[in-house]
């Protein structure tokens, strides 16, 4: 993982524990990282279930649940006590740049929002992971539980430069805006760590899907990722496929070593595999004026719509004349169409070979040149 820590700063490498896991009770070692330092959190809390013995199938078979010592707490005072002392510390470490998300179901998500925003983050979503197969309710006198809910927030209200790879999602959302209910699975099959008995290693293992996404929509290569509540390290292993440095803290020993086990076997992505769409506003603004002056389009070139409907000629002063009036692309392409506003780039075309090209393409044709 040298090659990602050679993309931050000297400084931060000499006293953050990157790409390693701590053993250790969460609190006491946020403690230890130095304030402003990382760039996102993940935090996956104990949810504090609240389970009176044990959950029975129809059958009278057990339900493999959520019985650990590190789940319980004697009551709620204690268990927001134990919350305000963990999220205060998270947010002394993350950047002014950075944000955090925390996962939770009706048990503990709720009382998590409330601290949060009393100390002072500033929420930008909610997103509800709805579960492709949950769990049945085996008792039936309840719904299914089919989904959890995680909060995104940033450091505080006035922290406006947070990494959110809108294109990204935009992307993997099959070329439409990403919404904030999210259909993945849980874990199962091959990515579920199970130890010599066959017996799940963690309770709550959460996907590798989850994980991805997040870590795409709000972090770059070669950021900090740390998640307070380590256990088995999928977010370690995603953030070292993705490129991203990782710190995990986990005091249960045993999860620790399935974890250093699993990150191991993870090789990161070649850096081309890794290029995340950029979002338009990141572009650096091309002047239809400069297309002329680079002879990308000649004075005198005739643009047309799609259809041929409408056409204007190239002025060598970057602007364009139809038959009755002269102005930017943006305008006349209004004008000729009757339009309060007009997308000129996407709207004129020119002729190649009697083939009619938008004139975005030598937009980002020069571009990738001044890039």
């Amino acid at each position: 993982m040298n090659h990602i820590l050679g993309m931050k700063s000297v400084e931060q490498k000499t006293f953050l524990p990157i790409n390693k896991i701590i053993c250790g009770e969460t609190i006491e070692e946020l403690k230890k990282i130095p304030a402003d330092s990382v760039d996102l959190i993940f935090a996956d809390p104990p949810y504090n279930l609240q389970l009176e013995g044990e959950l029975q199938r129809p059958d009278n078979s057990t339900v493999a649940a959520v019985n650990d010592d590190w789940d319980q707490f004697s009551s709620f005072a204690t268990y927001d006590k134990f919350c305000e002392k963990w999220l205060s510390e998270l947010k002394r470490i993350v950047k002014p740049s950075g944000s955090i998300w925390v996962i939770g179901s009706y048990h503990n998500i709720f009382r998590i929002g409330y601290i949060m925003q009393n100390l002072g983050f500033w929420i930008l979503n909610d997103v509800i992971w709805q579960k492709a197969n949950p769990m049945p309710n085996f008792r039936g006198k309840r719904f299914t539980n089919a989904h959890e809910t995680l909060i995104w927030a940033s450091k505080d209200k006035n922290s406006k430069k947070y990494t959110f790879n809108y294109e990204a999602m935009k992307s993997i959302n099959d070329n439409t805006q990403m919404r904030s209910d999210w259909f993945l699975p849980i874990c199962n099959g091959n990515e579920r760590l199970k130890d010599d008995n066959g017996k799940k290693v963690h309770p709550t293992q959460k996907p590798e899907s989850l994980l991805h996404r997040i870590i795409i929509s709000s972090s770059n290569v070669g950021d900090v990722v740390l998640d307070p509540f380590f256990g088995t390290g999928t977010t370690g292993a995603v953030a070292k496929r993705l490129c991203r440095n990782y710190i995990g803290i986990e005091r249960e020993k045993e999860y620790i070593k399935n974890a250093k086990s699993r990150i191991s076997k993870v090789s990161p992505y070649e850096n081309e595999a890794l290029e995340i769409t950029a979002s338009k506003k990141t572009e650096p603004r091309i002047p239809f004026g400069w297309l002329v002056e680079r002879k990308l389009l000649e004075p005198g070139t005739t643009l047309f719509d799609q259809s041929k409907k409408f056409k204007a000629k190239v002025r060598a002063d970057g602007s364009i004349v139809s038959s009755n009036n002269k102005g930017s692309i943006h305008q006349i392409g209004a004008e000729v169409q009757d339009a309060s506003a007009c997308n000129g780039w996407t709207f004129w075309h020119f002729d190649v070979e009697g083939e009619l090209k938008p004139i975005d393409l030598l937009r980002q044709k020069l571009r990738s040149e001044l890039n």
